[in-house]
């Protein structure tokens, strides 16, 4: 979208037959939606309002009240919310709004908490930067924050942010969160797209694209790069076995799949060494159909569960799902491997073991409503009162999601622009400050296109960012090693 802004001519290669990459969504049986995850808008996503507001789609944004709401992990069925009251100016209003809260943290937790936190807002980037090497865990007991805002705020915001525990997250990812919502009036407040994502957001781009000459082409994965000797870029040559060549290429593949389609020549450079200490994160999104509506909100909800994340019933929430007699929730489920803090490889297991487990959670967040149903063992302690029965399920599983976050991977990130001329890197995780998001990758893109924009008016670039010196000393001893490729639709 932007390259065609700067008025180049794009040509969208996508590897499987719907766009959207991780807002991917498609059709089962049935005519129902299956979404690659569940995504939510916030107000302190500029990229992205801007992005919406340029294709005139900002009316498909259902804003929701201004509030955040969490489950009550001792009191199953209970819910509480943090409200913050129109009026009042950021930072004040995310304080008010944890003041006024009385069921998650003490008067004493609460002020211990925001000493840590003011540097952030008086430093600014260069102290939440710095706090990359320290897990959520760490930056804790470092400040003496009390334990308890581990256990009621910081869990279920590690797993909504990158899907992965406190203790593994770095709190650099927390701290851009909070400073990006502390800064913005409405910086939390959520909205949900009013339908499936190919339909409202992924076609309007592609016309878009198309009407200023561009192309968009599905069903078109990548075989490998093709390059000279001395390591210049020459084309593209597909699984179908043509070469497509042009002026600029830029790749917007996952971290994981592109270290599978690295070039031999390219293979022992710094700047591409330093991909080895970034990888996906796995995660899971489930969708279940219920045979009735159950009590709920028109919101997100952080479930603070130890298989899940955050959840939202999308026949209340969602303009094109709504149904007012049947339920369909949609969550996430993390952490999936030990890598984000799970106990559990969950990727491996079967989708109905998932749905099982999950069912379990779900009888502890609506005990009175989940039925005691034999087809899932962890209902059987149910009590007569619930009737809700699952009729149907789909399980989404991403084995490589965004980039894990763990602490000390930040400055591996690379920049958008690389060592190889007319080669530019696109992502959310590529050196950008909103880290692994929809935001991130929006404003990835759009640092890729500025870089491409001006090399073509010979226009000085920003240039590439410095490569650490661990990096150096290892890809000084890497031996040249021919690409892996991908199978399946992964490029």
């Amino acid at each position: 979208k932007y390259l065609s802004d700067a008025g180049q001519k794009p040509l969208v290669l996508e590897a499987r037959d719907v766009l959207g990459g991780k807002v991917s969504a498609w059709q089962d049986e049935d005519g129902d939606w299956i979404e690659t995850g569940l995504h939510i808008f916030f107000g302190a996503y500029p990229n992205i309002m801007n992005l919406f507001a340029e294709l005139g789609l900002h009316d498909r944004l259902q804003w929701k009240v201004h509030k955040m709401i969490f489950a009550m992990q001792q009191l199953p069925g209970e819910f509480t919310t943090f409200d913050f009251v129109p009026g009042i100016p950021a930072p004040f209003n995310f304080g008010l709004a944890i003041l006024l809260n009385q069921k998650m943290l003490t008067l004493g937790e609460k002020i211990q908490t925001a000493p840590p936190l003011l540097p952030m807002l008086v430093q600014g980037q260069d102290f939440i930067d710095a706090q990359d090497e320290l897990s959520v865990l760490d930056f804790m007991r470092k400040y003496g924050m009390p334990d308890r805002i581990n256990e009621e705020v910081f869990v279920a915001m590690a797993k909504a942010l990158d899907f992965i525990d406190p203790d593994k997250l770095s709190m650099t990812v927390v701290l851009t969160a909070m400073n990006r919502f502390l800064n913005e009036d409405n910086g939390l407040q959520m909205a949900f797209l009013d339908g499936n994502q190919p339909d409202r957001v992924c076609e309007p781009m592609k016309r878009y694209i198309e009407a200023r000459g561009g192309e968009v082409r599905t069903n078109a994965p990548l075989a490998e790069y093709v390059v000279s000797e001395d390591g210049a870029i020459e084309g593209l040559r597909m699984r179908d076995g043509t070469i497509i060549t042009a002026d600029e290429y830029v790749s917007a593949v996952p971290v994981d799949i592109f270290k599978r389609l690295l070039p031999k020549p390219w293979s022992t450079m710094p700047y591409f060494r330093q991909f080895d200490e970034l990888e996906g994160i796995p995660v899971i999104n489930l969708h279940m159909w219920f045979d009735r509506k159950l009590e709920g909100v028109d919101h997100l909800c952080f479930s603070r569960s130890p298989l899940l994340s955050v959840y939202a019933d999308m026949s209340t929430t969602c303009k094109e799902y709504y149904d007012a007699d049947r339920s369909m929730l949609e969550l996430v489920f993390a952490p999936c491997s030990p890598l984000a803090g799970g106990h559990t490889n969950w990727i491996g297991k079967k989708d109905e073991e998932i749905i099982d487990a999950t069912m379990g959670e779900l009888a502890r967040l609506f005990p009175e409503e989940i039925a005691n149903d034999p087809r899932w063992p962890a209902t059987a302690s149910q009590g007569p009162q619930g009737q809700a029965k699952l009729r149907k399920f789909a399980v989404v599983k991403t084995p490589r999601s965004v980039y894990a976050a763990i602490p000390g991977r930040n400055k591996y990130r690379p920049s958008q622009e690389t060592p190889i001329a007319r080669f530019t890197l696109a992502g959310d995780w590529t050196s950008q400050k909103f880290l692994g998001s929809m935001e991130g990758a929006v404003l990835g893109g759009k640092l890729a296109a500025e870089v491409v924009a001006d090399r073509a008016v010979g226009n000085p670039t920003k240039g590439l960012k410095e490569v650490q010196q661990d990096i150096i000393a290892k890809a000084a001893g890497f031996s040249p090693k021919e690409p892996v490729g991908v199978k399946g639709q992964g490029a």
